[in-house]
Protein backbone atom coordinates (compact mmCIF):
# COMPACT_ATOMS: atom_id res chain seq x y z
CA UNK A 1 0.00 0.00 0.00
CA UNK A 2 1.54 3.35 -0.93
CA UNK A 3 -0.57 6.13 0.78
CA UNK A 4 -3.02 6.21 3.65
CA UNK A 5 -6.29 6.00 2.75
CA UNK A 6 -9.69 7.37 4.42
CA UNK A 7 -12.26 4.19 4.93
CA UNK A 8 -15.57 4.44 4.12
CA UNK A 9 -17.26 4.66 7.10
CA UNK A 10 -15.28 8.27 6.96
CA UNK A 11 -16.99 9.45 4.45
CA UNK A 12 -20.18 11.96 5.01
CA UNK A 13 -23.54 10.43 5.44
CA UNK A 14 -24.58 12.40 1.82
CA UNK A 15 -21.78 10.65 -0.11
CA UNK A 16 -22.41 6.90 0.86
CA UNK A 17 -26.29 7.72 0.57
CA UNK A 18 -25.60 9.05 -2.92
CA UNK A 19 -23.46 5.73 -4.33
CA UNK A 20 -26.73 3.89 -2.79
CA UNK A 21 -28.76 5.72 -5.22
CA UNK A 22 -26.21 5.14 -8.17
CA UNK A 23 -26.12 1.85 -7.67
CA UNK A 24 -30.54 1.31 -6.71
CA UNK A 25 -29.55 -0.19 -3.30
CA UNK A 26 -27.83 0.94 0.10
CA UNK A 27 -23.86 -0.11 0.47
CA UNK A 28 -23.82 -2.90 2.79
CA UNK A 29 -19.91 -4.28 2.73
CA UNK A 30 -17.29 -1.86 1.15
CA UNK A 31 -13.38 -3.29 1.31
CA UNK A 32 -10.60 -0.39 0.88
CA UNK A 33 -8.37 -1.15 -1.93
CA UNK A 34 -4.65 -1.45 -0.98
CA UNK A 35 -2.14 0.96 -3.52
CA UNK A 36 -2.24 4.26 -5.31
CA UNK A 37 -1.69 7.39 -3.49
CA UNK A 38 -5.08 9.52 -3.37
CA UNK A 39 -5.69 10.04 0.62
CA UNK A 40 -9.45 9.43 -0.24
CA UNK A 41 -11.51 6.55 -0.25
CA UNK A 42 -11.00 3.57 -2.72
CA UNK A 43 -13.88 0.74 -2.13
CA UNK A 44 -14.99 -2.19 -3.82
CA UNK A 45 -18.64 -2.17 -2.37
CA UNK A 46 -21.67 -4.63 -2.19
CA UNK A 47 -24.85 -3.40 -2.42
CA UNK A 48 -28.27 -4.70 -0.48
CA UNK A 49 -29.08 -6.25 -3.88
CA UNK A 50 -26.02 -7.76 -4.35
CA UNK A 51 -24.67 -5.01 -6.78
CA UNK A 52 -21.56 -4.33 -7.30
CA UNK A 53 -19.23 -1.12 -7.90
CA UNK A 54 -15.99 1.00 -7.13
CA UNK A 55 -15.71 3.91 -5.29
CA UNK A 56 -13.10 6.66 -5.35
CA UNK A 57 -14.20 10.17 -3.35
CA UNK A 58 -11.83 12.54 -1.81
CA UNK A 59 -12.63 16.42 -0.50
CA UNK A 60 -9.76 19.16 -0.42
CA UNK A 61 -9.32 18.66 3.34
CA UNK A 62 -7.40 15.19 2.18
CA UNK A 63 -5.08 17.20 -0.48
CA UNK A 64 -5.84 20.33 -2.13
CA UNK A 65 -5.36 18.80 -5.48
CA UNK A 66 -7.24 15.23 -5.44
CA UNK A 67 -10.63 16.53 -5.98
CA UNK A 68 -9.23 17.97 -9.36
CA UNK A 69 -7.95 14.92 -10.20
CA UNK A 70 -11.14 13.03 -9.76
CA UNK A 71 -13.05 15.18 -11.63
CA UNK A 72 -10.53 15.01 -14.21
CA UNK A 73 -10.89 10.92 -14.62
CA UNK A 74 -14.89 11.49 -14.86
CA UNK A 75 -14.18 13.87 -17.75
CA UNK A 76 -11.35 10.93 -19.32
CA UNK A 77 -13.49 7.68 -18.82
CA UNK A 78 -16.90 9.68 -19.93
CA UNK A 79 -14.68 10.39 -23.25
CA UNK A 80 -13.64 6.75 -23.16
CA UNK A 81 -16.45 4.94 -22.27
CA UNK A 82 -17.71 3.68 -25.95
CA UNK A 83 -13.76 1.71 -25.72
CA UNK A 84 -14.03 -1.83 -25.45
CA UNK A 85 -10.18 -2.53 -24.68
CA UNK A 86 -10.21 -2.26 -20.97
CA UNK A 87 -11.47 0.71 -19.72
CA UNK A 88 -14.18 0.31 -17.28
CA UNK A 89 -17.08 2.07 -17.32
CA UNK A 90 -17.98 5.41 -15.21
CA UNK A 91 -21.51 5.10 -13.57
CA UNK A 92 -21.92 8.37 -11.77
CA UNK A 93 -20.31 11.24 -10.72
CA UNK A 94 -20.91 13.69 -7.50
CA UNK A 95 -19.05 17.19 -7.26
CA UNK A 96 -20.75 18.98 -3.94
CA UNK A 97 -20.12 20.37 -0.79
CA UNK A 98 -16.13 20.44 -1.51
CA UNK A 99 -16.50 16.06 -1.59
CA UNK A 100 -15.82 14.59 -5.30
CA UNK A 101 -16.75 11.08 -5.69
CA UNK A 102 -16.73 8.78 -8.58
CA UNK A 103 -18.61 5.15 -8.73
CA UNK A 104 -16.95 3.04 -11.32
CA UNK A 105 -17.83 -0.01 -12.89
CA UNK A 106 -15.91 -3.04 -10.62
CA UNK A 107 -13.21 -4.87 -11.87
CA UNK A 108 -12.64 -8.74 -10.58
CA UNK A 109 -8.82 -8.87 -10.72
CA UNK A 110 -5.63 -8.63 -8.80
CA UNK A 111 -2.79 -5.89 -9.30
CA UNK A 112 0.17 -7.83 -10.77
CA UNK A 113 3.55 -7.99 -9.51
CA UNK A 114 5.85 -8.66 -6.31
CA UNK A 115 6.92 -9.69 -8.59
CA UNK A 116 5.93 -9.27 -11.78
CA UNK A 117 6.24 -12.60 -14.48
CA UNK A 118 6.88 -12.38 -17.86
CA UNK A 119 3.21 -13.98 -18.31
CA UNK A 120 1.95 -10.65 -16.27
CA UNK A 121 3.93 -8.12 -18.27
CA UNK A 122 2.60 -9.63 -21.80
CA UNK A 123 -1.04 -8.81 -21.05
CA UNK A 124 -0.11 -5.67 -19.63
CA UNK A 125 1.99 -4.70 -22.59
CA UNK A 126 -0.98 -6.55 -24.94
CA UNK A 127 -3.71 -4.21 -22.76
CA UNK A 128 -1.40 -0.64 -23.70
CA UNK A 129 -1.11 -1.84 -27.14
CA UNK A 130 -4.27 -1.43 -27.43
CA UNK A 131 -5.42 1.56 -25.82
CA UNK A 132 -2.59 3.06 -27.63
CA UNK A 133 -4.63 1.86 -30.58
CA UNK A 134 -7.28 4.80 -29.27
CA UNK A 135 -7.50 8.16 -31.27
CA UNK A 136 -7.04 10.44 -27.68
CA UNK A 137 -9.69 13.48 -28.21
CA UNK A 138 -7.36 16.48 -29.86
CA UNK A 139 -8.52 19.26 -26.75
CA UNK A 140 -6.15 16.19 -24.36
CA UNK A 141 -2.92 17.63 -23.18
CA UNK A 142 0.23 16.46 -25.37
CA UNK A 143 2.15 13.90 -23.43
CA UNK A 144 5.50 16.12 -24.56
CA UNK A 145 3.94 18.91 -23.16
CA UNK A 146 3.29 17.28 -19.45
CA UNK A 147 6.13 15.87 -19.15
CA UNK A 148 8.48 18.92 -20.02
CA UNK A 149 9.41 19.69 -16.54
CA UNK A 150 10.21 15.75 -15.67
CA UNK A 151 11.95 15.72 -18.56
CA UNK A 152 13.89 18.30 -17.51
CA UNK A 153 15.11 17.41 -13.86
CA UNK A 154 18.29 15.88 -15.00
CA UNK A 155 19.56 19.81 -15.09
CA UNK A 156 18.02 20.55 -11.73
CA UNK A 157 19.68 17.45 -10.29
CA UNK A 158 22.89 19.03 -11.92
CA UNK A 159 22.65 22.30 -10.13
CA UNK A 160 23.38 20.75 -6.51
CA UNK A 161 24.62 17.66 -7.11
CA UNK A 162 22.79 15.58 -3.67
CA UNK A 163 25.89 13.42 -1.67
CA UNK A 164 24.20 10.43 -1.45
CA UNK A 165 23.70 10.61 -5.41
CA UNK A 166 24.60 7.62 -6.89
CA UNK A 167 28.23 7.62 -8.79
CA UNK A 168 27.12 6.30 -12.03
CA UNK A 169 24.68 8.71 -12.35
CA UNK A 170 26.76 11.75 -11.27
CA UNK A 171 29.16 10.93 -13.97
CA UNK A 172 26.57 11.19 -16.85
CA UNK A 173 24.08 14.03 -15.85
CA UNK A 174 25.03 15.72 -18.88
CA UNK A 175 24.68 12.84 -21.47
CA UNK A 176 21.26 12.21 -19.41
CA UNK A 177 20.20 15.34 -19.75
CA UNK A 178 20.56 15.80 -23.57
CA UNK A 179 19.10 12.56 -23.75
CA UNK A 180 15.87 13.41 -22.30
CA UNK A 181 16.31 16.96 -24.37
CA UNK A 182 16.06 14.56 -27.07
CA UNK A 183 13.42 12.18 -26.18
CA UNK A 184 11.06 14.81 -25.14
CA UNK A 185 9.56 15.66 -29.18
CA UNK A 186 9.13 12.15 -29.57
CA UNK A 187 6.54 11.87 -27.06
CA UNK A 188 4.44 14.06 -29.06
CA UNK A 189 1.56 11.58 -30.64
CA UNK A 190 -2.04 10.99 -31.45
CA UNK A 191 -2.57 7.67 -29.23
CA UNK A 192 -4.35 7.65 -25.95
CA UNK A 193 -1.80 7.67 -22.89
CA UNK A 194 -2.27 6.97 -19.17
CA UNK A 195 0.76 8.40 -18.25
CA UNK A 196 0.92 7.22 -14.62
CA UNK A 197 0.71 3.01 -15.42
CA UNK A 198 2.19 0.87 -12.24
CA UNK A 199 1.06 -2.17 -11.35
CA UNK A 200 -1.22 -0.53 -8.56
CA UNK A 201 -3.45 1.18 -11.78
CA UNK A 202 -3.76 -2.35 -13.07
CA UNK A 203 -5.86 -5.48 -12.56
CA UNK A 204 -5.46 -8.90 -13.36
CA UNK A 205 -8.98 -10.45 -15.06
CA UNK A 206 -9.51 -14.20 -13.52
CA UNK A 207 -8.87 -15.03 -17.18
CA UNK A 208 -5.35 -13.32 -17.29
CA UNK A 209 -6.84 -9.96 -19.58
CA UNK A 210 -5.23 -7.01 -17.80
CA UNK A 211 -7.81 -3.33 -17.42
CA UNK A 212 -5.71 -0.34 -16.58
CA UNK A 213 -7.59 1.87 -14.12
CA UNK A 214 -6.86 5.68 -12.61
CA UNK A 215 -6.88 7.55 -15.49
CA UNK A 216 -6.82 11.26 -14.31
CA UNK A 217 -3.26 12.17 -15.92
CA UNK A 218 -4.57 11.11 -19.41
CA UNK A 219 -2.99 12.52 -22.29
CA UNK A 220 -2.20 12.34 -26.26
CA UNK A 221 1.02 11.05 -27.25
CA UNK A 222 3.14 8.71 -28.43
CA UNK A 223 1.61 4.94 -28.33
CA UNK A 224 4.48 3.09 -27.10
CA UNK A 225 5.20 5.56 -23.89
CA UNK A 226 3.05 4.22 -21.36
CA UNK A 227 4.69 0.63 -22.20
CA UNK A 228 8.25 2.00 -21.74
CA UNK A 229 6.99 4.12 -18.23
CA UNK A 230 5.60 0.44 -17.18
CA UNK A 231 9.17 -1.21 -17.41
CA UNK A 232 10.52 1.09 -14.50
CA UNK A 233 7.82 -0.13 -12.15
CA UNK A 234 8.36 -3.67 -13.23
CA UNK A 235 12.17 -3.46 -12.47
CA UNK A 236 11.18 -1.69 -9.41
CA UNK A 237 8.50 -4.31 -8.07
CA UNK A 238 11.37 -7.36 -8.31
CA UNK A 239 14.23 -8.57 -10.70
CA UNK A 240 12.17 -9.53 -13.75
CA UNK A 241 14.75 -8.78 -16.83
CA UNK A 242 12.08 -6.88 -19.17
CA UNK A 243 14.45 -6.99 -22.34
CA UNK A 244 12.50 -9.66 -23.92
CA UNK A 245 9.55 -7.15 -24.05
CA UNK A 246 11.52 -4.80 -26.07
CA UNK A 247 10.11 -5.94 -29.31
CA UNK A 248 6.53 -5.27 -28.21
CA UNK A 249 7.75 -1.13 -27.76
CA UNK A 250 9.35 -1.33 -31.16
CA UNK A 251 6.11 -2.74 -32.76
CA UNK A 252 4.63 0.36 -30.96
CA UNK A 253 7.41 2.72 -33.02
CA UNK A 254 9.44 3.20 -30.08
CA UNK A 255 13.07 3.45 -30.75
CA UNK A 256 15.93 2.20 -28.59
CA UNK A 257 16.68 5.44 -27.47
CA UNK A 258 13.00 6.32 -27.11
CA UNK A 259 12.84 3.84 -24.26
CA UNK A 260 15.71 4.61 -22.53
CA UNK A 261 15.23 8.41 -22.98
CA UNK A 262 12.03 8.05 -21.15
CA UNK A 263 13.02 6.02 -18.68
CA UNK A 264 16.12 8.46 -18.30
CA UNK A 265 13.48 11.07 -17.48
CA UNK A 266 11.29 9.21 -15.22
CA UNK A 267 14.38 8.38 -13.25
CA UNK A 268 15.39 12.37 -13.42
CA UNK A 269 12.49 12.98 -11.99
CA UNK A 270 11.99 10.66 -8.86
CA UNK A 271 14.98 11.30 -8.32
CA UNK A 272 14.42 15.16 -8.05
CA UNK A 273 11.40 14.58 -6.27
CA UNK A 274 11.97 12.21 -3.72
CA UNK A 275 14.24 14.73 -2.05
CA UNK A 276 11.11 17.45 -2.06
CA UNK A 277 8.99 18.33 1.20
CA UNK A 278 6.49 15.85 1.91
CA UNK A 279 3.04 16.21 -0.25
CA UNK A 280 0.24 16.76 1.92
CA UNK A 281 -1.72 14.19 2.72
CA UNK A 282 0.47 11.82 0.94
CA UNK A 283 3.24 10.38 3.32
CA UNK A 284 5.09 7.55 1.67
CA UNK A 285 5.16 9.22 -1.90
CA UNK A 286 8.50 10.48 -1.27
CA UNK A 287 10.23 6.66 -0.60
CA UNK A 288 8.01 5.43 -3.36
CA UNK A 289 9.74 7.76 -5.58
CA UNK A 290 13.12 6.95 -4.27
CA UNK A 291 12.31 3.50 -5.32
CA UNK A 292 11.64 3.79 -8.36
CA UNK A 293 15.08 6.63 -8.69
CA UNK A 294 17.05 3.62 -7.62
CA UNK A 295 14.84 1.18 -9.93
CA UNK A 296 14.94 3.44 -12.80
CA UNK A 297 18.57 3.72 -12.46
CA UNK A 298 18.91 -0.61 -12.53
CA UNK A 299 17.24 -0.42 -15.78
CA UNK A 300 19.10 2.14 -17.61
CA UNK A 301 22.07 -0.05 -16.88
CA UNK A 302 20.57 -3.40 -17.66
CA UNK A 303 19.23 -1.43 -20.98
CA UNK A 304 23.25 -0.55 -21.93
CA UNK A 305 23.14 3.29 -21.53
CA UNK A 306 26.74 4.03 -22.27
Amino acid sequence: MYGVRLRWSELPGQVRDWVGEVLGAPVVEARSQPGGFSPGTADRVVTADGGRAFVKAVSDRQNPDSPALHRREAEVLRALAATEVGVPRLLGVLDDEGWVALVVEDVEGRHPGRPWTHAQLGAALQTLGAVSGLSAPPDWPGLEEELAAEMACWARVAEDVPDDLDPWLAGRLEDLHALCERTLPRLAGGSVAHTDVRADNLLVEPGGAVRLVDWPWACRGAAWADAAMLLVDVRRDGGLDVRPHLPALHALGARDEDVLGLVAGLTGFCTHAARSPPAPGLPTLRSFQAEQARAGTRLLQELGLP
